[in-house]
């Protein structure tokens, strides 16, 4: 579904992303891991278009998305729920969820039963429909993020750092949750720092390190990888 081949990235003479490859395919969750620092947001902002490839080549669903504005791309199928959580904190809980449908056609028309769908994976988004959404906790915030980028119906879900802020019980639930999209054949590339939680979601993944690819496997391979453990997991 997704396709990056060759990806350099820099921002003005100072390149952050060396030849990158990587892919994913229908109906799979894909983790992007590493630290701070790593390159991991910026190969989500070339993905959606925020910022453009030196060179390489991104295709999504055999398009060249590359060259494309990140309007056309979120239309094609590509949503992202970013570490910042980006609500409009002055409407209600609902009117943030319906504006995740409301410039994209095919869900705007099925923008009702989207919202029950995410109100059955966040029950608090549907007890708090009503509350503005710069009151809510910082928890209940991520879920509402997450609910909207759902509301556009996408091909592929992308998660920047969902962990980032939360306390351990929530990080917990946040990955059940995602397990449930998941099973959904939701197609979701996933980047964080949270190795050991990630593990639990993905299908496979990739590690990266100063912008480039550092290692790549199945769950069991980068489980039992010793850089790995001894780096991610304090093993």
């Amino acid at each position: 579904m997704l396709e990056v081949k060759n990806l350099d990235v820099a921002y003005g003479r100072i390149q952050v992303i060396w030849n990158l490859s990587l892919n994913i395919g229908n109906n799979e969750v894909v983790g992007v891991f590493g630290p701070n620092g790593a390159g991991k947001s910026t190969l989500i902002n070339a993905i959606v278009g925020v910022v453009k490839a030196k060179s390489g080549e991104i295709t999504f669903d055999g398009v060249p998305i590359h060259n494309q504005e990140t309007h056309t791309i979120a239309r094609g199928g590509i949503v992202v729920v970013p570490q910042n959580r980006e609500l409009f904190p002055a409407m209600t809980v609902k009117e943030n969820l319906r504006l995740g449908a409301a410039y994209i056609p095919h869900a705007r028309a099925k923008m009702d039963e989207t919202i029950e769908y995410v109100y059955s994976l966040f029950p608090i988004l549907k007890e708090r429909e009503k509350q503005l959404a710069g009151t809510m906790s910082g928890g209940q915030q991520r879920m509402l993020v997450i609910g909207r980028a759902l509301m556009s119906r996408p091909k592929m879900l992308i998660l920047d750092e969902p962990s980032l802020g939360l306390q351990p019980s929530l990080v917990t639930e946040m990955f059940q949750i995602l397990n449930r999209i998941k099973q959904d054949d939701m197609v979701i590339l996933l980047a964080e720092q949270n190795v050991r939680q990630g593990l639990k979601v993905i299908d496979r993944g990739y590690v990266m390190e100063n912008g480039r690819i550092a290692m790549e496997g199945s769950i069991e391979e980068l489980s039992e990888d010793e850089h790995i453990r001894r780096a991610y997991l304090g093993v």
